[in-house]
């Protein structure tokens, strides 16, 4: 009789322990934890003008960190800014170091396998850039070519299907550009909106190849869990289609509307 009352009373205590443990593990509510800290942390890669980029007063500005920095004061929070490198941006969201990516990624049907995307806040489209004067006249001609491309964009998959004959990979579009304007890849593909700034800036000899290749949904990447997070910017985006500050912060920046279809 001692032996089963101590066996039970060992049960209780093994029981009360595990539901101890069971709470501190709960899951904290992503939106909890963002109002909580009085802050929200979106990542992108500083290396895309006009959307983020660095100005010449090493300020990070752009199209993306208006439309962040909007978001956050509408969740009554402080927006923390990170710029890190593309091709492990969604390595780093899903570990944590920030709470999503808000930098012109495009909605795939891979990503959507590891992370959760809001509504568009823009469309936009992959485009082929050429070297001023360049003989090529149509995507056709860029077979068997060098094509260069940042790293961890879906454009490498354009080049490849355009049947490139090498796809370099870059750091981000200035490198890109670079490379095309001194000759060492054939063309580039990013987005169009890049394409044309890029263009009109002056800086590179290039010019536009073609129509768009495709068109691309660009959203706010989240992790998985964090739904509530995902939800809350979502009715923040809408509000912001609606009021038109979507729309003007887009011709502030780009000088055209690219936040409807």
């Amino acid at each position: 009789m001692k032996y089963r009352l101590r066996f039970l009373a060992a049960m209780l205590a093994s029981l009360f322990v595990l539901s101890l443990v069971g709470c501190s593990e709960e899951k904290v509510d992503s939106l909890s934890r963002v109002e909580k800290a009085g802050e929200v942390s979106f990542a992108m890669s500083g290396g895309y003008p006009p959307f983020n980029f660095y100005n010449t007063e090493n300020q990070l500005v752009g199209f993306d960190v208006d439309v962040a920095k909007e978001v956050a004061k509408r969740m009554g929070v402080e927006l923390n800014p990170v710029t890190t490198e593309w091709s492990g941006i969604i390595e780093g969201l899903r570990s944590g170091a920030y709470d999503g990516i808000l930098g012109s990624m495009a909605v795939t049907p891979e990503r959507q396998k590891v992370v959760n995307f809001s509504d568009p806040y823009y469309y936009s489209g992959a485009q082929l850039v050429v070297k001023e004067g360049s003989p090529f006249e149509s995507a056709e001609d860029i077979k068997g070519k060098i094509v260069g491309v940042v790293t961890g964009t879906t454009f490498a998959n354009d080049a490849e299907k355009l049947g490139a004959g090498e796809v370099k990979l870059y750091k981000d579009d200035t490198q890109t550009l670079t490379e095309l304007a001194s000759g060492v890849v054939d063309a580039v593909i990013t987005d169009r909106v890049v394409g044309v700034n890029a263009m009109n800036s002056g800086k590179f000899d290039i010019e536009l190849l073609g129509a768009p290749l495709r068109s691309e949904d660009i959203a706010v990447a989240f992790k998985k869990e964090d739904d509530t997070l995902l939800k809350k910017v979502n009715e923040v985006l809408a509000e912001m289609h609606e009021d038109g500050t979507l729309t003007h912060f887009s011709r502030k920046w780009l000088n055209t509307d690219i936040t409807t279809k």
